[in-house]
């Protein structure tokens, strides 16, 4: 762990150059960043993960990271293993991967829907393909939840950006309510409002906007009416951070993932006596907002404008590259 907070720092002292006299140390600090004990009561890493909702699973030949904090991806592990719906969803987990291959329980899983990963399948981030002639600064819009997007939005923030957090009234965040001292260090600093997803107004804020900040899947965002065609349309020098679990295209965009089998998924692991151990807590999470941070920083600075497509298992492949 030591080798990565050496890491995230070194990633850090990147942004608050780019960030200048606007930044805020204590925003990047390593041990800060990367941990959200204050609000939650969590475990060592091993075979779990410290919230204890993703666990590393042995397959035949290799090792897989599966979440399952949500009730509708447990409903679906009789799908995906054959198991009774009275058994342990855990258990039915464990047992059918290890009749299994790695391979063949990870696309099984994807097929699903699930957060499922193979350890060490990601590359590390690509660089994105954007185009010059854009404005070098304006507002941030941020429409993410949770801990990346979030994350990437008040570094911007910190950067002297003015960002506004639009939250659906539908469908809030919910750090606040489960995490509410991290939700004061990521969305404190900026202006909260509430607006219906793709209602004029929110498309009204987009149009006037320089930067997008955004958590969810392409598909999901295109049934709001916040597809890439509309939203360039309407603000053609518009700079949209896509944070995913594992890419903004292809069959990547169709993936679920979250912090920490997107973690394992990009190599971010420890071993001990040659079995796989989370690291920490969600890591994917806090490293890709950082990255996104940067990335959108250096886009903003040389004019860029288009999709800076960053990933959660690609940041944590990144990472995983520097601390190898």
């Amino acid at each position: 762990m030591s080798a990565l907070l050496d890491a995230f720092a070194a990633a850090g002292a990147r942004f608050r150059d780019l960030a200048g006299s606007a930044a805020n140390v204590a925003a990047i600090d390593p041990v800060r960043a990367l941990s959200r004990a204050d609000d939650l009561a969590l475990g060592e890493p091993g075979l779990w993960s410290p919230n204890r909702h993703c666990r590393l699973v042995e397959c035949r030949d290799g090792w897989i990271a599966v979440s399952l904090a949500r009730n509708d991806d447990r409903d679906l592990v009789p799908a995906w293993t054959g198991a009774a719906f009275s058994d342990d969803p855990w258990d039915a987990v464990i047992a059918a991967a290890a009749r299994r291959s790695a391979a063949d329980m990870t696309m099984a899983g994807i097929a699903l829907h699930l957060p499922v990963a193979l350890i060490g399948e990601a590359a590390p981030l690509q660089q994105s393909v954007l185009r010059g002639g854009a404005a070098a600064d304006g507002a941030v819009i941020d429409l993410s939840a949770l801990w990346a997007g979030p994350y990437c939005a008040a570094l911007l923030a910190e950067a002297g950006h003015a960002v506004t957090k639009v939250e659906s009234p539908a469908r809030p965040d919910p750090t606040p309510r489960h995490t509410p001292a991290l939700d004061a260090r990521l969305n404190g600093g900026k202006r909260r409002i509430r607006l219906d997803p793709g209602s004029p107004e929110l498309l009204d804020l987009i149009g006037e906007a320089r930067v997008l900040v955004t958590s969810a899947r392409p598909h999901a965002l295109a049934r709001l009416g916040l597809d890439e065609a509309r939203l360039f349309a309407r603000n053609p020098e518009l700079l949209w951070v896509a944070i995913t679990a594992h890419g903004w295209r292809g069959d990547a965009a169709m993936r679920v993932g979250f912090g920490d089998d997107c973690a394992a998924a990009g190599g971010l692991i420890q071993r001990e006596e040659d079995a796989p151990r989370f690291m920490g807590d969600a890591l994917a999470d806090p490293l890709t907002g950082l990255l996104a941070a940067t990335l959108a920083l250096e886009a903003l600075a040389a004019g860029r404008r288009g999709v800076l497509d960053v990933s959660l298992a690609g940041s944590a492949a990144t990472f995983a590259a520097e601390i190898q």
